[in-house]
């Protein structure tokens, strides 16, 4: 028996769309929207009025997700647009990534959290420049499932010649940036082909539609259920009549499984203590996993506040203040050596300079060059000295407590984003 999609039980799975400029995000996700019978009446009444209104000649199913104003007027998409859609096996909630070079920094955002991200080719084009920065992003991000959906298929003739050959060069890709599954499909979005239903334009390709493929990506191994992580939001302290002694530690768990009993240990300070309780306003839970919004209870009256982390005890985080990383960077001003960010890493904020910058990521090539700065849109590597301790994990062991950005505290704004590569104890 299947799981009703609006009860809540069925699984959930974050995506993100990105690609070059008008290879067609829009149009896909509107289609999504459309073949998912997602969309309300009015709603597209509303599409179908402006569409003529713009002289399309077709219901363009883009402005469901094209809402701003800019963005409609200059056909492009400059935010990121989350929407979100059911079928009977998943839930899926869906970022709309930006395709413009100019507006990286809001891919990365909407690919920061996402378990799969699909990335449109244009049949006619091929694998190009943006597609390799997008795609390298989301592997820098951690994101183990890509699907690049060769769209416009209808204007490059349907040509099975041409799909394989993009799909080759997608296989190379995925190679090259070791990410582990990487599919590519055949569609023509503005058409509906091999969306959600097959296309009788394409009888050469018998593979999955793209709504089968996201339906069957297997993600649930993806989630760290090893390394207790559980970064601390908020110290709960009622001091009621009720409750005079009650102290509970809320947050959402980074990683691990977490249940009365586990000895933990609290960093950067060190304090060693069990967990006495894992509740929610619901009551106590037999276990949390990674996602969840709980509050812990310890034994002992340990002094944490919000920006500590606890860990299980037997395999606990990195404590440090120095570490490399690899660094997305999001502003017109370089990252040189000496300039000086605030780190933001799950719920603590430290700042941090720049030692030194090794390397930046070829995007032709896909090889590390040397550098000695990083400009906008650039991913390289660099070394960070801390004013406080961190405890980190090595990206690849943990995501949730191997990311971080890099914050300028005269603008406060976020100038990028980073993964921790290696990091010195201490």
């Amino acid at each position: 028996m299947q799981a009703d999609p609006l009860d809540g039980t069925t699984e959930l799975v974050r995506l993100v769309t990105c690609g070059s400029v008008d290879d067609g995000k829009s149009t896909l996700i509107g289609r999504l929207l459309y073949d998912t019978k997602q969309i309300f009446a009015d709603q597209l009444e509303h599409v179908e009025e402006t569409s003529r209104r713009r002289g399309d000649g077709y219901v363009n199913l883009a402005l469901l997700t094209d809402g701003l104003r800019a963005e409609r007027e200059q056909g492009i998409t400059i935010d990121v647009a989350y929407r979100a859609f059911t079928t009977p096996r998943r839930r899926f909630q869906l970022a709309d990534a930006p395709g413009h070079v100019q507006y990286t920094r809001n891919m990365v955002t909407g690919a920061s959290t996402a378990d799969l991200a699909i990335i449109l080719v244009d049949a006619r084009h091929g694998v190009v420049e943006q597609t390799r920065r997008h795609a390298s992003i989301s592997a820098l991000l951690g994101i183990r499932h890509l699907v690049v959906a060769v769209n416009k298929m209808d204007l490059a003739g349907y040509d099975e010649a041409r799909f394989r050959e993009v799909a080759d060069a997608v296989a190379e890709l995925g190679t090259r940036l070791e990410v582990p599954d990487i599919a590519a499909i055949p569609i023509a979005a503005l058409h509906g082909d091999n969306v959600a239903e097959r296309s009788g334009a394409m009888p050469w390709y018998d593979g999955p539609t793209l709504l089968e493929h996201l339906e069957s990506v297997e993600i649930a191994a993806d989630r760290n259920l090893e390394d207790g992580r559980f970064p601390v939001q908020w110290v709960i302290r009622p001091m009621s009549a009720e409750h005079p002694d009650y102290r509970g530690y809320a947050g959402r768990v980074a990683g691990g499984v977490w249940r009365a009993g586990d000895e933990v240990v609290a960093l950067p300070s060190g304090g060693r203590s069990r967990v006495v309780a894992v509740e929610t306003l619901d009551g106590p839970l037999d276990a949390a996993e990674p996602q969840m919004s709980v509050t812990i209870r310890l034994e002992d009256d340990l002094d944490v506040g919000r920006g500590e982390m606890l860990a299980h005890a037997d395999a606990p985080p990195t404590v440090t203040r120095r570490f490399e990383a690899t660094v997305c960077w999001m502003s017109d001003r370089p990252l040189v050596p000496g300039a000086r960010y605030a780190v933001k890493h799950t719920t603590r904020t430290v700042r941090a300079v720049v030692d030194e910058v090794f390397d930046r990521l070829d995007l032709e090539t896909l090889e590390q060059v040397r550098a000695d700065r990083l400009e906008l849109n650039d991913i390289g590597t660099v070394r960070l000295r801390l004013s406080g301790p961190l405890a980190v994990d090595a990206y690849r062991r943990s995501r949730a407590t191997g990311a971080f950005i890099l914050i300028d505290e005269a603008t406060n704004d976020t100038v990028g984003a980073g993964i921790v590569v290696e990091a010195t104890p201490g």
